[in-house]
């Protein structure tokens, strides 16, 4: 995550150093070193991964000085990188959210526990019809949490109607029902306390109108204001995330080449999923950075 690129680019270095100082840990080291229990702790995870992202991003923005894209966008977290991408929000205020976002979401899985699901072979639409049929003959709470793109799609929920909401996916055609190894219900009713107490850090954020559009999760629109923008964050703890109408919301405005920034290139993935002539990059180390900036 990030060590080849801060051990030779003085920009993404400045990111982790900053990192650090906000924090008050090392986390280059829990990063780079480990253990791997500790950095896949939520409280941890959240903010190592924004903090790679930034800086690819300053990396990216010391070696391309007038790179200026026509959007910015985040899957979930991710949408907290896109805020800095946008200037809307100082690296060190996001940080500090992003902690108490894990914090929030690891306190509100204690309290209200539940799961999630990957299901395969289905789309969106499908996926929340049966959620739906399923909550009304059993009750509980399930509905679709991440819209990846076509045929992916991710179901949260309290544990026992997330396991009657699989067994009727798998008896409606899913492909393959996967569940993640997880005991939190993101962007489900069960982050309703996660959800109030990053509503209370956002009201002391100093959100600043952004320079570039941000396609939001909750809307799959293009905000353009600090006060859509907060809005939509409000509600993405308990939302879905609409990936797959983020994505073609970007490519109907003209958009034909998606940069990754940051740890992995499972997005770059899934854009060609949903935009099958789309370029992709994945941008994480100075190789591939040198590949867009020569």
């Amino acid at each position: 995550m990030g060590r080849e690129l801060a051990r030779t680019d003085a920009a993404a270095a400045a990111v982790f150093a900053e990192a650090e100082a906000v924090l008050g840990y090392d986390l280059s080291k829990l990063c780079w070193e480990g253990p791997a229990e500790t950095l896949n702790d939520t409280q941890h995870t959240q903010p190592a991964l924004l903090t790679h992202s930034v800086a690819v991003l300053r990396a990216l923005q010391a070696r391309a000085s007038g790179f200026r894209p026509a959007f910015a966008a985040g899957h979930s977290l991710g949408e907290f990188s896109a805020l800095v991408a946008c200037a809307c929000l100082p690296f060190a205020d996001a940080l500090r959210l992003v902690r108490e976002r894990g914090l929030a979401m690891k306190s509100a899985g204690e309290q209200s526990p539940g799961g999630m699901a990957a299901i395969l072979g289905l789309d969106a639409s499908e996926v929340e019809a049966v959620c739906r049929q399923s909550i009304e003959r059993d009750g509980g709470v399930v509905q679709v949490a991440n819209d990846n793109c076509p045929g992916q799609v991710v179901i949260s929920g309290d544990e026992q109607a997330l396991g009657q909401a699989i067994e009727a996916l798998k008896a409606s055609g899913a492909r393959k029902v996967i569940r993640l190894a997880v005991s939190i219900a993101s962007h489900s009713p069960l982050m309703q306390a996660a959800q109030a107490q990053l509503d209370q850090a956002l009201q002391a954020a100093p959100l600043a109108e952004p320079q570039l559009p941000l396609v939001g999760n909750v809307e799959a629109r293009a905000l353009r204001s600090a006060a859509e923008i907060q809005s939509d964050l409000r509600a993405q703890l308990t939302s879905r995330v609409r990936w797959t109408e983020s994505v073609r919301t970007m490519a109907a405005a003209g958009v034909e080449t998606f940069l990754e920034l940051g740890t992995g290139s499972v997005l770059c993935g899934l854009v060609r999923r949903i935009i099958p002539d789309a370029a992709t990059l994945p941008l994480d180390s100075i190789e591939s950075l040198q590949a867009v900036t020569g």
